[in-house]
């Protein structure tokens, strides 16, 4: 079995199935990394670009090559971490369970007198599935832990695990069944915890959000705030707009949930659910478990609907368990997907678990989550990029660039004027510098996701399409035709951008926990929002990188032969000033980057060490010589 220290994502879609992901292993084995981690496997929906439409669990989709080609990616060389899709399924002709009655109501959240069903968000094409049923668990989960008996699978990767009824007991039984390593996509809202539970760690957009504002200069929030206020007339902080836009949710196209809960227990529930600034409580009303955290979580509840859901109050535990279930998809939809989408000071803090309102990150904090993390989690995933991301950490790393160019950056802005609404106008520039030079296709399908997320001038359910081909038209306007200024700033944003992004890769490959590359990102990835980070990788262009390493894939090359050469040891942060982030990895490994430009800093190391990576490059990894 190969020794965790590394993944690399790769998203299986028809045309890029078990087989081509079978003729990358030579390449990755070269570049280093020990597990593929796979978007999931089992059998979607017929043409699925993404396989979290599951019709058939029992099954390895055939449209990505079918059991046999799996079986032999699997022994090709490296070990296999799998998505795996616990919470719902595909409500679809398609899904056996789903299309006859009888095993609907067995397999799913269903009501057959009502026709009511649990959602996975708001998408009436996927269903709430009961594997808090034992014989539910075994039915859907059964495939993915044969391939992890037979030693084929090393891992798993639990989406959304708030969904469930019981997150604790599900993870618990996979670990009776002797997963060896289990993460979950619990998204963390800045200062939570994750709870205890018998997992390796989250997927890391913990570590996404710290590592992007920790790059943020501080001295940039003064003139990018007033420049955002003066500019669209909008003063209220990030989290009132979030506040605001979770309870818009609730209200509208979360109804049909909140009608369910109220035939319960009646009360102002979706005011209950929009003012909780995490996901979920994890409240066990079949064991009675009520944990501090969901005391403090709940502190602003209505009395009578606190002690309702801490268990004060006995004979609601349907409600308790559906109420839970159902505030981390207002979270996820009124925040990550609407309030993400309309309020843009600083576009890079838009990021999933993050908080823009927290403008910069100080070294200090960082080390102390860095400590945290490998205190209580030491097989953490460390991403910088994901396939749900809002944007690659490339395109964020420049445009964190602009915090220290804020002044500039603010006169410029002034002169350039290509929307009408001042915010869609921000955000239009602040992605054209993130990703420039880019193509008018990717930035106007962009657009029209991001404008319809916002629902203000726009939306999925009413689009505007005149609206939204005056924005795409003004788009493509200004990508012909930029103004005066604009591509001479974008190189030295791209530049600034460059070198924070090695930073960032080199914290992200070096701190406690195991980093994660996704796929094609060994290269600069200026990816926007899915689906524009599911288009094709050029492998070829990654082949050839072996033998004429840029920057950014000799970094992650040689760190990855450093880790296999030299198991890190305890992190041990090294002072060296508030624009500078340096630490040792044991007595054997030393890292140092600068935050705000400079050349990192000297660490005046005793004994001889040497320099793992390229003198040129503006980051620094050394390695004691024995």
């Amino acid at each position: 079995m190969n020794t965790l220290h590394a993944t690399y994502r790769l998203q299986l879609q028809p045309g890029f199935g078990f087989p081509e992901a079978r003729g990358l292993v030579p390449y990755l084995t070269e570049l280093g990394v020990s597990h593929l981690y796979l978007s999931p496997i089992m059998e979607a929906q017929s043409g699925s670009t993404h396989g979290y439409d599951v019709v058939d669990p029992t099954r390895i989709s055939e449209q990505l090559g079918g059991e046999e080609a799996f079986r032999e990616l699997a022994g090709s060389g490296l070990g296999v971490v799998l998505d795996l899709v616990p919470n719902h399924m595909a409500a679809s002709s398609e899904n056996r369970w789903w299309a006859d009655e009888r095993l609907r109501a067995e397999v799913f959240d269903w009501d057959p007198e009502s026709g009511w069903y649990r959602r996975f968000f708001t998408i009436d094409e996927l269903a709430g599935v009961r594997v808090e049923d034992l014989e539910v668990f075994e039915l859907t989960q059964h495939k993915a832990l044969e391939l992890v008996h037979e030693g084929l699978v090393q891992g798993l990767r639990i989406d959304h695990p708030d969904g469930l009824a019981d997150p604790r007991g599900y993870l618990e039984r996979l670990r009776d069944e002797g997963v060896p390593h289990v993460w979950v996509e619990k998204i963390l809202e800045p200062g939570e915890q994750l709870r205890d539970w018998p997992v390796d760690g989250t997927t890391g957009y913990e570590f996404a959000n710290d590592v992007t504002a920790l790059f943020v200069d501080p001295a940039g929030e003064e003139p990018l705030t007033r420049w955002y206020e003066e500019s669209t007339g909008e003063t209220r902080s990030f989290s009132v707009i979030a506040d605001e836009a979770k309870l818009e949710l609730a209200r509208t196209d979360f109804t049909r949930e909140f009608d369910r809960l109220r035939a319960l227990v009646d009360g102002r529930l979706e005011e209950a659910a929009a003012a909780l600034d995490v996901y979920r409580t994890y409240v066990e009303p079949w064991s009675g478990r009520v944990d501090e955290a969901d005391r403090e979580a709940l502190g602003a509840a209505p009395d009578a609907l606190r002690r309702i859901l801490l268990l004060e109050e006995r004979g609601h535990d349907e409600f308790v368990t559906r109420f839970q279930q159902t505030t981390g998809a207002v979270m996820a939809k009124g925040v990550e997907d609407t309030a993400f989408y309309r309020y843009f000071r600083l576009t890079a803090l838009n990021e999933v678990g993050g908080d823009p309102g927290r403008f910069s990150l100080p070294v200090g904090e960082f080390h102390r989550a860095n400590l945290e993390r490998e205190a209580r989690f030491p097989n953490h995933l460390l991403a910088t990029q994901t396939h749900d991301t809002k944007r690659s950490g490339d395109v964020r790393a420049r445009i964190v660039a602009l915090a220290g160019l804020a002044d500039e950056w603010v006169a410029l802005r002034a002169g350039w004027r290509a929307l009408d609404d001042p915010h869609e106008d921000e955000l239009l520039w602040q992605t054209l510098v993130g990703t420039w030079p880019v193509e008018p296709e990717r930035v106007e399908a962009y657009l029209e996701k991001a404008l319809r997320e916002a629902k203000v001038n726009t939306s999925w359910v009413k689009p505007d399409e005149h609206h939204e081909r005056r924005v795409k038209e003004a788009a493509r306007r200004a990508i012909a035709e930029p103004p005066e200024g604009f591509e001479e700033f974008a190189a030295r944003v791209a530049e600034l951008g460059r070198r924070n992004a090695l930073a960032m890769t080199l914290l992200k490959m070096t701190g406690p926990g195991v980093p994660d590359v996704y796929q094609g990102d060994e290269l600069e990835s200026l990816n926007l929002v899915d689906p524009d980070n599911r288009r094709p990788v050029d492998w070829d262009a990654r082949r050839r990188a072996l033998s004429q390493p840029p920057p950014k894939f000799h970094l992650i090359r040689e760190t990855l032969a450093l880790r296999r050469r030299h198991p890190f040891g305890a992190y041990r942060p090294l002072e060296r000033g508030a624009d500078a982030c340096a630490f040792l990895r044991g007595d054997d490994v030393a890292v140092a980057v600068s935050l705000r430009g400079q050349a990192p800093p000297e660490l005046g190391l005793r004994g001889e060490w040497r320099d793992v990576l390229d003198r040129a490059l503006p980051v620094r990894l050394l390695e004691r010589v024995q």
